[in-house]
C-alpha cells in the first residue's frame, strides 16, 4: 500500500480548505448532534428506570391481629368475702383464673373461664372451682356481660350430726354445687366515672332447692392519669346489693318432720379504694351486711359458730348459734391481671 504520510498538501492540492467561519459552524452542528444523540439515549433509560420502579411490588401489610386472646391473673387476699359472707373463715385466701377469649368484632367478645379459690367451708372442699362462660358486648358507652357460672366444690363431706358432727350441732348437705345466671351492665359517663348494675339468679342456691337472686348497683371513680406518675393509677368504688333467698326443698325422707324453710334475705354493701401499677392492683375494701349473727349461722352452718347465746330461730337455728362470718370486714387484696396479647 502506498505511504501517504506527510503528503497532505499534495493530496489536498486543488481542494479548497474550509474557512474559519465554516469550521466554526461545523463544530456547532457537531455539538448539537451529539447532545441530541445523548438525550435520545438518556430519556429512554430514565423512562425504563421509572417503569422498573412502578413495577416493584408493594411492601407487605402488617399481619392482622388475631381474634383469639387469653386473659389470666391471680390474687392474694386477707379474706375471701363473697357478697358479704366470708368463705375462708375470716382467714387469708388465694385466687387464680384462666380465660380464653374470641373477639367476633371489636365490640363483641365470646369467652369461657376457669377460676379457683382457696376456701374454708363447713363441707371442707379442697377448693371452690368456678366454671363460666358468656358474651360481652359494647354499645357506645354501655358495656354488657351475660353468662352462666357453675360453682363446684370438689371432695365435700357432709356434717350430718351423726357420722360427722360439730360441737354447735350445725349440719350441712353432702353437695353444695350450683349453677347461676348473671347479667352485668356498665355505663361509662366519662373517662373518670362509671355506673353499673348487676343481676345474679339461681334456681337452686347451694343445692338447697331455694331460689336466689342477688342484685346490686355500683359506682366507680377513676382518677385522671395526670394525677400520678406514668403507669400508676387510683380508683374509688362502691356497691350496694340485696340478696333475695327462697325456701329450701329438702328431701322429705331425710327431713320428714321439717321439710323446707325460708332462708333470710339480706343487704350487702362495700366501699373501697384501689391503687394500680401496670398490671398490679392493691384493693382495700370494707364489707358489711344487715344479717344478725343468728341469721348468719342459718346461711353458713358455720362449724365454729358460738353455741347458744343468741335468739333462737325456730327450726333453722333453735339453739341461737351465732356466726361472725357475715359481719363487718376489712379486706386487703393484691392482684395482677393481664392478657397474652399485651405481652407481645
Amino acid at each position: 500500500m502506498a505511504n501517504y504520510a506527510g503528503q497532505w498538501p499534495e493530496i489536498c492540492r486543488g481542494v479548497s480548505r474550509p474557512t474559519r467561519a465554516k469550521r466554526g459552524l461545523l463544530m456547532k452542528k457537531t455539538i448539537v448532534l451529539a447532545a441530541v444523540a445523548s438525550a435520545a439515549f438518556i430519556v429512554p433509560a430514565a423512562a425504563a428506570d421509572m417503569m422498573v420502579r412502578k413495577a416493584r411490588p408493594a411492601a407487605p401489610s402488617p399481619a392482622a391481629a388475631s381474634p383469639f386472646d387469653i386473659a389470666f391473673g391471680g390474687a392474694i387476699m386477707s379474706d375471701y368475702n363473697f357478697r358479704g359472707i366470708s368463705q375462708s373463715d375470716r382467714g387469708p385466701s388465694v385466687f387464680a383464673y384462666f380465660e380464653p377469649r374470641y373477639n367476633v368484632t371489636p365490640d363483641l367478645q365470646l369467652y369461657v373461664g376457669l377460676a379457683g379459690y382457696a376456701v374454708k367451708l363447713p363441707t371442707d372442699p379442697t377448693a371452690e372451682i368456678d366454671i363460666y362462660g358468656g358474651v360481652r358486648a359494647t354499645l357506645g358507652a354501655l358495656a354488657l356481660d351475660v353468662g352462666l357460672l357453675y360453682y363446684y366444690y370438689p371432695r365435700e363431706r357432709q356434717i350430718d350430726g351423726i357420722v360427722i358432727a360439730v360441737p354447735n350441732g350445725n349440719t350441712t348437705l353432702a353437695d353444695t354445687d350450683f349453677l347461676e345466671f348473671y347479667a352485668k351492665a356498665t355505663y361509662t359517663v366519662n373517662p373518670s366515672f362509671a355506673l353499673g348494675a348487676n343481676l345474679f339468679y339461681t334456681a337452686d342456691w347451694l343445692n338447697t332447692g331455694a331460689d336466689g337472686t342477688f342484685g346490686s348497683i355500683t359506682a366507680k371513680f377513676t382518677a385522671p392519669s395526670t394525677w400520678f406518675p406514668q403507669d400508676w393509677g387510683m380508683y374509688l368504688s362502691a356497691e350496694l346489693g340485696h340478696y333475695w333467698l327462697g325456701q329450701t326443698k329438702f328431701d322429705p325422707i331425710a327431713f320428714p318432720a321439717v321439710g323446707g324453710w325460708a332462708l333470710p334475705d339480706y343487704a350487702h354493701w362495700n366501699i373501697g379504694v384501689g391503687f394500680t401499677y401496670k398490671v398490679m392492683t392493691l384493693d382495700l375494701r370494707y364489707h358489711d351486711t344487715d344479717l344478725s349473727k343468728e341469721e348468719c349461722n342459718v346461711l353458713t352452718a358455720d362449724p365454729g359458730a358460738s353455741i347458744g347465746g343468741g335468739s333462737p330461730i325456730a327450726v333453722t337455728n333453735p339453739f341461737g348459734n351465732r356466726s361472725k362470718w357475715c359481719g363487718a370486714a376489712f379486706v386487703a387484696k393484691l392482684s395482677f391481671d393481664l392478657t397474652l396479647g399485651s405481652l407481645k
